[in-house]
């Protein structure tokens, strides 16, 4: 398969199409059941990780598609893919459970276990994020699309950090110097969390709760090509599909990799 900009288009076409059934789902109650670990999924999710399963396969048969929804293929089953796709179908169920409009449609192409395809749609908002390995990262709203320049931190400031809630913030200051100076910007979803990150509204984004690698893909190539990086407690990289396991652990999205942010973090 042929990762150039044709292929990003088509995946930028089918993210539109998801976020019109989306809008539509948003319209209207939706049926809310509880997964056995305890997070919600609606028939939103449902429906639209059957379509864009249909539809990426259709796109390209030969790449398998591993979704949030469908995500309980054995490690030994898929750990020799050379490529796939990774889906979350609705990044941010409990903000449209709670009606927040910060929800978003996840696709990402994964060539050897790193991802250098990515497109983050949020319906409601009307934002894209997208980025191709080499070609940038870009902002699409319905006025322009923004190519998103690298982000240099500056540490005069008050570090900006996104979080999901408040009830996160004491648990991210926990990890900061005593009195460290920073303020902090309440986003839902993830994928939203990392595109701030990337067009550099905010220094950071630091989860220190449960994630699944669908959550955090379509953001490691937005922040490759803007310059940032995401990485785990141990100051390490993600990995993608090389664990039994699909669950991420702790990790900090940052807008500028070269900062020295063993000095900023302190897990231990």
């Amino acid at each position: 398969m042929k990762i150039d900009q044709t292929l990003l288009n088509h995946v930028l076409q089918l993210a539109e199409r998801a976020g019109g059934y989306l809008k539509e789902f948003y319209r209207h109650p939706t049926d809310i059941f509880t997964k056995p670990d305890n997070t919600p999924v609606t028939s939103a999710d449902l429906f639209l990780s059957r379509f864009l399963t249909e539809e990426l396969t259709a796109l390209s048969p030969s790449v398998p598609v591993l979704s949030e929804e469908n995500c309980h293929i054995p490690f030994t089953a898929r750990k020799n893919w050379q490529a796939y796709w990774l889906v979350d179908p609705l990044d941010g169920t409990q903000q449209f459970i709670n009606r927040t409009d910060q929800f978003a449609i996840l696709i990402t192409l994964i060539v050897h276990h790193r991802p250098v395809l990515s497109v983050i749609h949020a319906p409601i908002l009307n934002i894209t994020y997208y980025a191709m390995q080499n070609g940038g990262a870009y902002k699409k709203t319905a006025e322009q699309i923004k190519l998103l320049p690298p982000h240099v931190l500056n540490l005069t400031k008050p570090l900006r950090i996104a979080v999901g809630a408040t009830t996160s913030q004491e648990k991210v200051r926990s990890i900061l110097p005593k009195n460290f100076p920073c303020e902090f910007i309440i986003m839902g979803s993830s994928s939203l969390k990392s595109g701030l990150v990337a067009e550099g509204a905010v220094d950071c984004y630091v989860r220190l709760g449960q994630t699944g690698e669908w959550d955090t893909a379509g953001a490691e190539i937005l922040l490759k090509e803007t310059g940032g990086q995401i990485f785990d407690t141990h100051f390490t990289p993600l990995t993608y599909n090389q664990r039994e396991s699909l669950i991420n652990p702790h990790f900090v999205m940052v807008a500028d990799k070269s900062a020295n942010w063993r000095t900023i973090f302190q897990f231990n």
